[in-house]
């Protein structure tokens, strides 16, 4: 029996993406769950017309992310961007790595298969730069961290017990299934540039949110 696999997608005034990335979800996905900030455009209107679950949030990402998750139905969860930057074919690698026994699948831009349209040189240096960090902090190796595109056994979810409400979602996964010992697997993943409309992701003040996770969960023990 297939595994349910569940979407989540947290969205802001993404009409005109929101509608491309639609179109393209596979027909054996089990929901697409869309956690909407109150966006002032038709982004509702046109998850509604895609028979999507709607649920509201408008605390951040991360805290869209968390309660898309709690509402999920399906044994594997796939978080994306609703940006056009994710590639819908690589649905199946992501499911690859839970159906296989993994907790935590991570996309990659910085592994063989992977790359990025999408990264100027001064994130680039940030994201190397926590990931040297995680990695030491927590004998890790990973190759990215602040990407979004992921998917989660059901089970992980509990077990990770999330609770940022920012950009810095990817990083605490990341950094809570090190301290848990999850099963994670990296898989290639290439970002495309976002296709309309400006990114929500503001270098300095969501880099700044990312090092105080890192530094909040150095003093934290497996909570």
């Amino acid at each position: 029996m297939k595994p349910k696999v569940s979407v989540i997608i947290p969205t802001l005034n993404e009409e005109k993406n929101l509608s491309i990335v639609l179109r393209e979800i596979p027909e054996y996905v089990h929901e697409v769950i869309i956690v909407d900030g109150y966006s002032k455009d038709k982004t509702v209107e046109q998850a509604k017309r895609f028979k999507c679950k709607i649920i509201y949030d408008n605390k951040g990402k991360g805290s869209a992310l968390i309660k898309g998750m709690k509402e999920a139905k399906g044994d594997i969860i796939i978080m994306m961007d609703a940006d056009c930057s994710h590639r819908i074919n690589e649905f199946p690698l992501l499911i690859w790595g839970i159906e296989s026994g993994y907790d935590v699948c991570m996309g990659s831009r910085f592994i063989q298969g992977g790359g990025t349209a999408d990264m100027p040189w001064y994130r680039r240096i940030g994201n190397k730069f926590f990931v040297m960090l995680v990695n030491l902090l927590w004998g890790m190796k990973y190759s990215d961290l602040c990407y979004g595109y992921r998917s989660l056994s059901k089970e992980a979810v509990k077990k990770l017990n999330l609770k940022s409400n920012s950009f810095a979602i990817e990083t605490e996964i990341s950094i809570h299934a090190a301290k848990r010992k999850l099963k994670v697997v990296e898989v290639p993943s290439f970002e495309k540039s976002r296709k309309y409309g400006k990114g929500k992701l503001r270098t300095f003040k969501h880099g700044w949110e990312i090092l105080k996770t890192i530094i909040h969960e150095m003093f934290t023990g497996r909570k």
